[in-house]
């Protein structure tokens, strides 16, 4: 029923302010009518009706000019009040309803100023004009009561409004947080896979080109030894099958009977890596210092993936024959070192994907709370070197 009221009053303020004026207009005149005369005096009507009238006529701005309308009603209802009426809430109606509005347009300092005002002036008109006799509790604490009330009303309703609000803005606030962090994730998504995707088909077709090479060299110098480097070969695109099956599975659905069930590479795999570039014709040596420790899945993987990335590029990009895989671990990072000796004299071929593979390799050390550099050595060679955390 509110919210239907609330509604009505949305659609037809017009209507609604002149039921407000005529409703507080009719409570004055009953409080005319109804006020006592201890003294036997009979008190002229029309004065208060009069009042009444001026007050109600008043509401008619109580949202736009709500202090002017308490100064009137206040005024009105002391005129009264000097006058002999006994304020009453029916004879205060106008008065109430100015200091609601007040109370609720404003702020807090500004019903409270207006409230003790308008006591102040009602208290202090019935103690200095007693020419009737009231009761004092009914000529002083009630106008303060009756007063008091509206003005705790409207701050009530206002604080409320304002609870109400900032709810809304906050929910408002939640869902733009909980779209934009929905795109933020998808697009991480996206930029993994993608980086995923480089790395598998960038390693395997870097090793398939150096095999497929090595066996039409051999095919016309060495051809009893093809045989060996076209199972090498077959082994490479087996492997690189797999790694992409597993990788476009990501783009599956949880419930897809095909989704792949191999575990992600890691550290664990990096003497099937080596053997696979020494079959390829560079040879790779793996150091270990410090104590070895688990690297958590995530790590893992990004350390692995940096590594193949490196060595693919010193087979692509590299006129060295040899690399080295440092690893260095500490209480709580591991430190990994590719480094090639090169031909100083040979500059590296142009990387035909505009040096995505390095970006790509510092985008996974940053995305697990590592770093990475990279650059040539002064005595020759490229030395790639990242800082990763254990966990992350």
């Amino acid at each position: 029923m509110i919210t239907s009221w609330q509604r009505y009053r949305a659609d037809h303020p017009r209507v609604v302010d002149v039921m407000v004026v005529l409703v507080a207009f009719t409570l004055t005149v009953l409080g005319c009518l109804i006020s006592l005369e201890p003294a036997g005096e009979k008190i002229p009507l029309w004065p208060g009706v009069l009042l009444g009238a001026v007050g109600s006529a008043a509401l008619w701005w109580r949202q736009s000019h709500p202090r002017a309308v308490v100064a009137v009603t206040s005024v009105a209802a002391n005129t009264a009040g000097a006058l002999g009426y006994l304020l009453t809430p029916l004879l205060l109606a106008p008065l109430m309803s100015a200091l609601y509005w007040l109370a609720m347009r404003t702020n807090r300092r500004t019903g409270r100023i207006a409230l003790v005002g308008v006591v102040s002036l009602l208290v202090t008109t019935a103690l200095v004009d007693d020419r009737y006799a009231y009761p004092w509790p009914l000529k002083t604490l009630g106008p303060a009561f009756w007063v008091l009330a509206p003005v705790a009303w409207g701050s009530a309703t206002r604080l409320r409004r304002a609870y109400l609000e900032a709810a809304h803005a906050r929910a408002e606030y939640a869902e733009r947080t909980r779209e934009e962090e929905a795109r933020h994730r998808v697009a991480e998504e996206r930029m993994r896979i993608a980086r995923e995707l480089h790395d598998v088909v960038a390693h395997h077709m870097a090793l398939a080109n150096a095999l497929a090479g090595t066996a039409a060299h051999l095919a016309r110098t060495h051809p009893d030894q093809v045989q060996r480097i076209l199972d090498d070969l077959a082994g490479t695109t087996s492997s690189a099958l797999r790694e992409l099956k597993a990788t476009v599975g990501l783009l599956r659905q949880a419930n897809e009977p095909d989704a792949p069930l191999e575990p992600a590479p890691g550290l664990g795999r990096l003497s099937d890596l080596t053997s696979a570039f020494a079959a390829a014709g560079l040879t790779v040596t793996v150091t270990v210092e410090g104590e070895e420790q688990p690297l958590s899945p995530g790590v893992d993987l990004t350390a692995y993936r940096i590594v193949q990335e490196a060595l693919t590029n010193v087979a692509k990009h590299a006129a060295a024959k040899t690399a080295r895989v440092r690893l260095a671990y500490t209480h709580d990072h591991v430190t990994i070192t590719v480094s090639d000796d090169g031909d100083a004299a040979a500059p590296a071929a142009p990387s035909p994907s505009g040096g995505f593979g390095l970006m790509g390799m510092r985008e996974r050390a940053q995305s697990v709370g590592g770093r990475l550099q990279a650059g040539h050595r002064p005595e020759g060679g490229f030395t790639v070197t990242t800082e990763l955390p254990i966990r992350t």
